[in-house]
């Protein structure tokens, strides 16, 4: 009787410890997040990290909610399904907040305001704003809101859309496309980068901007996170940590947009 019970006890102890395993650490989160979108994440060419914005920011918000992070990098264009499904606990990789996606995911509170434009070769004076799209070569990233723009506002585009947006950058500047259309602020760290390199090939913005639109951190339905990640993000805007981080990638801050 007593080899019975001690095998019934031991039975429930490892039942337990694989329980505790199963679960881990409450604070500790997965978090999905791109590696191509200049200047909110990207791999620093002479050290090889993971750097940008977006990832100065959520390691901000971290450290303001007790949380610890596992940075995972994935292709864009899989991102929400992977929060959706329950694969990370969040998201953060300039994802436009939209109504659609809502269906999916939770959202934290917006952290950017963003917006689409369009980009061609500096050497181009046919197409001068959207109107002039139609017929035209326009590279885009796919999986994107400015993809869905295309496809919603432009069907007489020819348009071509690339899992990541440097090779757009690349087809634009070696002219098998004649344009392209992202995110403002990736577009135009792209024209400034291309600025002065003597090859011929800068590229410049056209045109107003399109579609405003926010970027928030994505979460799978119901996350328990939602609530402490808005908390430290407010309490990063109000102690100025927020405006510092933006500084430091936009060269100023947020008020100065």
């Amino acid at each position: 009787m007593k080899h019975i019970i001690r095998t019934s006890q031991t039975l429930v102890f490892a039942a337990m410890v694989l329980l505790f395993s199963a679960c881990g650490d409450p604070n500790t989160v997965s978090v999905a997040t791109d590696s191509g979108f200049v200047p909110f994440e990207f791999i620093d060419e002479n050290t090889g990290e993971l750097i940008g914005f977006d990832i100065d920011l959520i390691n901000a918000i971290a450290e303001e909610a007790g949380l610890e992070l596992r940075i995972n990098t994935m292709e864009f264009d899989g991102l929400i399904a992977a929060v959706h499904t329950g694969r990370h606990d969040m998201g953060i990789a300039g994802i436009t907040i939209t109504e659609a996606r809502k269906e999916q995911v939770d959202f934290s509170d917006p952290y950017y305001d963003a917006g689409l434009i369009i980009a061609v070769r500096a050497d181009n004076d046919t197409i001068t704003s959207e109107a002039d799209l139609a017929g035209k070569r326009v590279g885009t990233r796919s999986g994107t809101t400015s993809e869905t723009y295309l496809r919603e506002n432009h069907p007489d585009a020819r348009i071509v859309a690339f899992p990541g947006i440097v090779e757009a950058y690349m087809d634009l500047t070696a002219g098998r496309v004649d344009a392209v259309l992202y995110d403002v602020p990736n577009v135009r760290y792209y024209a400034s980068q291309s600025d002065g390199n003597g090859d011929g090939e800068q590229i410049r913005t056209i045109g107003d901007v399109l579609q405003g639109e926010q970027y928030g951190i994505v979460f799978p339905k119901g996350s328990p996170h939602v609530e402490p990640v808005n908390q430290a993000l407010r309490t990063l805007r109000e102690n100025g940590t927020y405006d510092e981080i933006h500084a430091k990638w936009f060269g100023e801050p947020a008020d100065s947009e």
